[in-house]
């Protein structure tokens, strides 16, 4: 049955017909779509967890048997940027299953190269129907944010049912398919949370000062804290972050001495994994800095714009040799060169200012004990 964008809506509904939502227009779909309005059918979580753990965090390598994750070395990690992706664009967790539910639809959480008509992708994305060119839908970080930024136009979608939030962006002529990967959606969703978590860099560290931690500044000894967290806030470099010898390079441009100074304002407070970095000294944990929302409020701060996430940030200016670094180049560690998932700034002194992960402090460590993992370098001004 050939797949349209609503002529086939009431030849396959058996039930009462979806309340009118704004939709992109486009039908993205594949040919496994089907007319099928069986239920949801349950799904072992503790194998979908076990599932995750053995593909992304070097768990069990043996074989965890999962309904719906037939190939689970490519679908596993397609599902994490994809979530991933979410929590860089601040979805919450009900949108992070409802991008996966879609996906695990369209095209089996897999990166296909053909679809209907020129569908291609995880989300089956159309380039004529405005979702990109074929390269960019392929790409699974644009192919997810573009999937969010369609929820985010749908008004209300946090009360819609799973599928009604995916048919809303996705226009599909088979509306109620979705509803049937809810609860794997949901498995790997909670399954992969914890591991992105902890995906945030390295272990910490102690400061070249010799202090194993750097207590977070109250917001009264903050200095220059932006009441309105417009992130602009330059705050006061905490006694004892910085060796005593360092000094901000005289000799990097200015906009890169200004993007420094910034981030160093920022050093001792909580990373707060997916925040924004616009009130890093503020109440709201949201307003804190995780690694890419530091690099980006810091070059904010000297008129640069950045792109939010350590996926797009690692095409950001050009790539320079890590041999030959410069104060202001970002570095790149933990995953894989194309798709990293952390990232510092070089300060000049053979010293890098990063927001490690959870339970930690924006904090200074050394290029020495990054250089083994570093995987690109990029030079953004």
């Amino acid at each position: 049955m050939k797949k349209t964008t609503g002529a086939l809506v009431g030849l396959c509904a058996t039930g009462p017909l979806l309340l009118a939502l704004p939709i992109l227009g486009i039908g993205a779909g594949t040919a496994s779509a089907s007319c099928s309005t069986d239920g949801a059918q349950g799904v072992d979580a503790s194998a979908v967890a076990k599932q995750v753990k053995a593909i992304l965090d070097g768990g069990d390598k043996g074989s965890v048997p999962v309904p719906g994750l037939d190939a689970p070395a490519d679908q596993v990690p397609n599902a994490k940027t994809i979530q991933a992706t979410g929590v860089a664009m601040n979805i919450p967790a009900r949108g992070q299953v409802v991008a996966l539910a879609t996906a695990l639809q369209e095209s089996g959480l897999r990166n296909l190269t053909y679809g209907d008509r020129d569908s291609l992708g995880l989300f089956q994305q159309r380039p004529s129907m405005g979702w990109g060119t074929a390269s960019q839908i392929l790409d699974p970080v644009h192919a997810s944010t573009k999937f969010y930024e369609g929820l985010k136009k749908v008004s209300g979608w946090q009360s819609l049912s799973v599928a009604q939030a995916a048919q809303a962006v996705q226009g599909s002529g088979f509306p109620e398919a979705y509803a049937k990967w809810e609860p794997l959606a949901t498995a790997l969703q909670k399954a992969i949370e914890p591991l992105l978590q902890k995906a945030g860099g390295a272990s910490p560290s102690p400061s070249p000062s010799g202090s194993a931690e750097t207590g977070s500044p109250s917001p009264d000894s903050a200095g220059g804290c932006s009441a309105d967290g417009d992130g602009t806030d330059f705050g006061t470099i905490p006694a004892g972050a910085l060796p005593d010898e360092y000094k901000i390079p005289a000799s990097a441009p200015p906009k890169v001495q200004t993007a420094i100074r910034w981030a160093l304002g920022q050093l001792g407070t909580p990373y707060q994994w997916g925040g924004t970095c616009t009130d890093s000294h503020g109440k709201n944990p949201m307003g804190r800095c995780d690694c890419s929302s530091l690099m980006q409020g810091a070059y904010k701060a000297a008129g640069v714009t950045l792109t939010r996430t350590t996926y797009t940030q690692v095409r950001d200016g050009k790539a320079v040799s890590v041999d030959a670094l410069e104060p202001g180049d970002l570095l790149f560690t933990e995953g894989t060169a194309a798709v990293p998932e952390h990232v510092g700034m070089a300060i000049g002194q053979g010293l890098v200012v990063h927001a490690p992960h959870t339970g930690d402090v924006v904090r200074i460590t050394t290029v020495a004990s990054w250089k083994s993992r570093i995987l690109a370098a990029r030079r953004v001004v």
